[in-house]
């Protein structure tokens, strides 16, 4: 396990490497993931098996000075057929629910929460081909082009597929999002569920840190979505946080992959329950974020929605009572001076 010492020190070694193309100012986008869309199976009743946040529950983020919301969704049910034409009522659900939010004053990452997978085929293998999935954002893109405040997270926690496998349908959706005239920010992850804790590892085919580094866009505007918690394994499924240390080292160690190679990412999950070393850890993460808006756009912590169970360790969704503490964190860092979103735009827009 690396040391504090040594954490540091590759810190601030990448930060003497110039970097003239991105901004100094701490993240801008600092916000939650409102979970509900992705829930249920391709042919669930809306209202019954999945939802999407109501105006109530965006509402109290925006109050609470949140400038995100992550949008979890079916691939299935927004396309439910390969290389089709996107379904005109979920269609709708989400462009609603997208108005809701930026009346709100927040932005907004699409999310299909597939997890590199379409039904139970992998992106990358027939029929959910690298054209299947360039054909989806191109759909997709078409009807969010060039929004502000709307951006696109390619693919929620892509695990079971090799990184060079994973690099090529990446690169298959951009082009087909830039093709369509779509200017807006993409968010890449990597696969092994884009784990910050294992981002420069060889864990299926090639290490995220190295073959990630081969993502093509002409505009040049993409960052890196990683996701980080705080149990034992990284799974984000246990209420204690005896790896709070390695995430901490762990966004540490991404922080300086970023300023090395002069790019910028975006920490799309994380989350923790109340105890002591969680928050301890969250505090860290947050702090080593906010010390380094050159290389971090944002957050959006996991999670919130209507339908979590109110015991829950993670959840913080409004409830009767007090706020949870892990709620009370993130205002406090919400809070905090921020860089402006309105500058995150590509050359020449």
């Amino acid at each position: 396990m690396r040391t504090r010492r040594h954490l540091t020190a590759l810190l601030l070694a990448a930060a003497l490497v110039p970097s003239p193309t991105l901004a100094a100012d701490p993240p801008c986008y600092r916000g939650v993931n409102l979970s509900g869309g992705e829930y249920g199976e391709r042919d669930g009743i809306y209202g019954t098996n999945y939802n999407y946040p109501s105006e109530e529950t965006i509402r109290y983020f925006a109050e609470k000075g949140m400038t995100i919301v992550r949008l979890p969704f079916r691939w299935e049910r927004l396309q439910p057929a390969l290389g089709g034409r996107l379904d005109e009522d979920e269609l709708k659900r989400i462009k609603d629910t997208v108005g809701l939010i930026r009346k709100h004053g927040m932005a907004v990452l699409l999310d299909p929460h597939n997890f590199g997978y379409y039904d139970k085929v992998q992106v990358g293998t027939a029929p959910a081909t690298d054209a299947a999935f360039g054909d989806f954002w191109a759909r997709l893109a078409v009807e969010f082009a060039n929004q502000d405040g709307v951006l696109f997270g390619l693919m929620n926690e892509p695990h079971d597929i090799k990184a060079t496998d994973w690099l090529e349908a990446a690169n298959a959706a951009i082009r087909s999002i830039r093709a369509v005239g779509a200017r807006n920010l993409i968010l890449v992850p990597g696969t092994a569920w884009s784990g910050a804790h294992s981002w420069e590892e060889d864990v299926i085919g090639g290490a995220n840190g190295t073959v990630m580094l081969g993502v093509r866009d002409p505009l040049d505007f993409y960052a890196y979505e990683v996701h980080q918690y705080l149990d034992i394994d990284s799974s984000g499924t246990h209420p204690t946080c005896e790896g709070a240390t390695g995430a901490v080292e762990a966004i540490a160690g991404v922080t300086a992959w970023l300023k090395k190679n002069h790019k910028r990412g975006f920490l799309g999950e994380f989350g923790a329950a109340a105890d002591k070393d969680c928050m301890s850890g969250l505090t860290e993460i947050y702090s080593t974020m906010s010390d380094n808006g050159d290389a971090w756009l944002g957050w959006s912590y996991w999670a919130a929605g209507e339908w979590w169970p109110a015991d829950e360790p993670f959840n913080v969704q409004p409830r009767k009572g007090a706020e949870r503490p892990q709620m009370r964190l993130l205002v406090n860092s919400a809070k905090a001076k921020a860089g402006a979103c309105a500058s995150v735009k590509p050359a020449g827009k």
